[in-house]
Formats: C-alpha cells, structure tokens, sequence
C-alpha cells in the first residue's frame, strides 16, 4: 500500500495531515492489527525503560553512560558500555580532548570575536528558538573560528564520531547508507554561558525534522515497521533510507543527516548548572510517532509537530516519556558529550549560574548524499566567511580576517567540506 507524500511542504498543512493520518491508519489496520494494539506494544516497552532509568536514579546512579577517550582510541572500550550507549543513546566522553587544549580553544575564541569587534557589531538573535534563552549573547553565531575548525577536523573528533557512527547498521539491502569514517564537518554555533547567569533554558524537543516524519517518502521508508504494524521490527539504529531524502525548510532544521548531536565542552560544568538532559530511551522516537493516530489527537493535528518550528515533546502528549528526562553528569573542559539524533532533549534553566558553561556544538555527521548535497553549500559558505545555509544570515565572519582558511585545512578537512 503506497501511502501519499509530499516531497516539498504542503501547501495545506491541515488537509495533508488530516490525509497521511487516515492513509497511515489503513496501513497499520491492513497489517490485522489496530493503531491502538500498535502504540499499547511501544507504551509496554516504554513504560518497562522509564521505571528502569528511575529506579536507577533512586539507587543513585549515574544515567549518562560514560566512556574515557583514550578508551575508544585502543579500542578497548568494554562490550559492557557500548551495551549501555546503544541502550541509552547517549554518552560522555571523558578526556576528549586535553583540559589545558579545551580552555586554549576558548580563550581563542574570545579573542576571535574581541579582535573583530563581534560585541559592538552584534545584532540580536538571529532566530526565535535560540533567541528565547534572554542572554545577551549566549549563542555566538560563529563557525569558522581556529578553535572550532581545528576541533571538527582533528584525529581525535574524527576517532569518536567513527565509533559512534559505528554503532549504527551503515549497511543493509545492498546499500551502503553512510560511510562510517567520514565525517561532513557540519558547522555549527558556540555557546558562551557566564558566571552568575540566569538563563531560561531551552524546553524539550528533538531535531530529527517535522511533519516530513510523516510526509516524504523516504521517511516513510525509514519508519516502515512503525506505520506497517510490525512494530516489534523497529530499529532506532538502522540508517535506511534517513541518508538521502529532503528535509522541509525552516528556521530550526537541519540539513545533514546526524547519527548523534554533540559538543565539546570548553569549561568545567557541574550537573546541576543548566546543563543539558536526555529522555535517554531511543527507542522512544516509536512512541512520538504514533501517538499522533490515536483517536484523542484531532485529525488535522501532529501533538503539536508543524513546519518553521523545533519538533515538541510536551507533557500533554508525551507525559510518560519526559518521566525519564535525565541530566548529564559534571563534565570538564575537553570532555565531549553526545545523544541520538531522534531523542528528545532539553537544557535546563539556572539561576545565578556557578562557572562558565561553554561549548562548541560539533555533532556526528556522516558522509552520505544527504550531507555531500549539503557539504556544497558548507564549501561555499566557509571560503566566504558566511553563516551557513542551515542558520539565520548573520555572515559577522565575512570581513574577519583571522578566521580560518581553505590553507589550514588538514586531509580530514578538506575530504568533510567535499574538496578531495
């Protein structure tokens, strides 16, 4: 049964929901089983991981899997902890980068915006979802600073993200999804929080994409066993066809495909100073996405999922998912920390914040036709200086005459922007 989709956004975003749902119902019932059976076999399941992850929490346990780099560079990480990463789709990279190198970067990039005036010249927020958190700034719409090139191309970023890449099926049906070893560099802002701020924080969401989940074919594709009934099926690990269909164009989307969202952290963060949590359950994407064809959503309605805004994850919807939201552990400069590209996150707010909370945002990004369609655009915007296509067009670099160069790029640069 072929079900209708929209490979650009619908010109009638009511008529097209209230459509792909009755298509996606008759499916699932073709299947000999109803929506409802369907959704109550991922609720079990849920339901069994969110008691699990607190009665963890009551023994006092640390949620967020963490493993040491130098680890993962011997290839002696424990069949134990990628167990305990493949179940909770999150990780802390410990020792990263070297402490001393990770505060460099940071004073680096203080001094990058200093030099080129970037306070006086700023304007704002170049976007509503970022804009939210009240700083002034907190997010830095830079990308092309020495200490954020120099991280995205170096051997140890390149290390992690193949092993986290790896964790993923690459392969199957004949077809090679995504190359593992090599990463697109997809470029992305800085975050610098101060001392003593108060921040509002930033609710829970996921940024795998909006209503083309549930409207372009590829996608369609990749949430076959979830919308043909066989549910039992479902692998959050499998990178069928996620690596080459169009994404809907908006202010907050992401053009790559991302095995796992990232930053490298560029100071000492304690637990409980606005950091960032995770609903750490993969799997979960299984219950986002059919919750919208149970019979208390309206018809014309995606529990609040539409175009131009981050994908919500909310209590009314999705009560029993947020149960499991859980926090990172104190991390330090150098450490790097890493979700799932489908699991919904949030960062927490904080009051009279005790210590810097600084980070470079540098996900996992592998090489696949979606990301070299889109390392293109990064090309271009990297020898200009500008803000890439992804992002509001801010373009402060464009004049900087210190930002890094097409010069200072080693052989893991030059193969992610696509130039060899």
């Amino acid at each position: 049964m072929s079900l209708p989709h929209w490979e650009e956004t619908p010109a009638d975003l009511p008529a097209a929901i209230r459509e792909v749902k009755a298509a996606l119902r008759r499916q699932i019932a073709a299947s000999g089983r109803t929506v409802e059976e369907v959704f109550a076999v991922v609720e079990r399941s849920i339901a069994a991981e969110v008691a699990e992850i607190n009665a963890a929490r009551s023994r006092g346990e640390t949620i967020w899997p963490v493993i040491s780099y130098d680890d993962i560079e011997a290839g002696t990480v424990s069949a134990a902890d990628v167990a305990r990463l493949r179940k909770r789709g999150c990780l802390v990279v410990r020792g990263h980068f070297e402490r001393s190198q990770a505060l460099g970067w940071d004073a680096g990039i203080v001094q990058y915006v200093e030099d080129n005036n970037f306070f006086s010249d700023y304007r704002g927020p170049g976007d509503d979802f970022f804009g939210s958190v009240g700083s002034k700034p907190e997010i830095y719409p830079i990308y092309w600073s020495r200490a954020q090139m120099e991280a995205r191309q170096s051997d140890r970023m390149a290390r992690v993200q193949t092993f986290l890449n790896s964790q993923w099926k690459h392969t199957s049906e004949g077809v090679q999804w995504f190359d593992p070893s090599r990463d697109s560099l997809y470029p992305d802002r800085i975050r610098r929080r101060p001392e003593g701020a108060d921040s509002a924080g930033l609710g829970t969401h996921l940024d795998p994409g909006t209503l083309d989940l549930w409207m372009t074919e590829a996608y369609q594709q990749a949430f076959r066993h979830l919308f043909n009934g066989d549910v039992e099926k479902y692998d959050p690990w499998d990178a069928a066809y996620r690596t080459s269909g169009p994404q809907y164009p908006g202010s907050t989307m992401c053009s790559a495909f991302r095995t796992f969202q990232g930053w490298t952290a560029l100071s000492d963060m304690a637990h409980d100073q606005g950091v960032l949590h995770t609903v750490p359950i993969p799997g979960a994407m299984a219950y986002l996405m059919l919750r919208p064809l149970l019979s208390d959503v309206p018809d014309d309605e995606m529990c609040g999922v539409t175009v131009n805004q981050v994908f919500p994850a909310t209590d009314k919807w999705h009560g029993l998912l947020l149960e499991a939201l859980a926090g990172i552990p104190d991390v330090q400069a150098g450490d790097s920390v890493w979700w799932h590209c489908d699991m919904i996150h949030s960062v927490a707010p904080v009051q009279d914040q005790k210590g810097w909370g600084n980070v470079m945002y540098i996900p996992a990004a592998p090489w696949c036709p979606r990301n070299k369609t889109y390392a293109a655009t990064v090309r271009e915007a990297f020898l200009s200086g500008s803000s890439p296509s992804d992002f509001p067009a801010e373009h402060y670099e464009r004049e900087w005459p210190d930002r890094f160069t097409e010069a200072d790029l080693n052989e893991t640069g030059r193969r992610g922007l696509g130039l060899i």
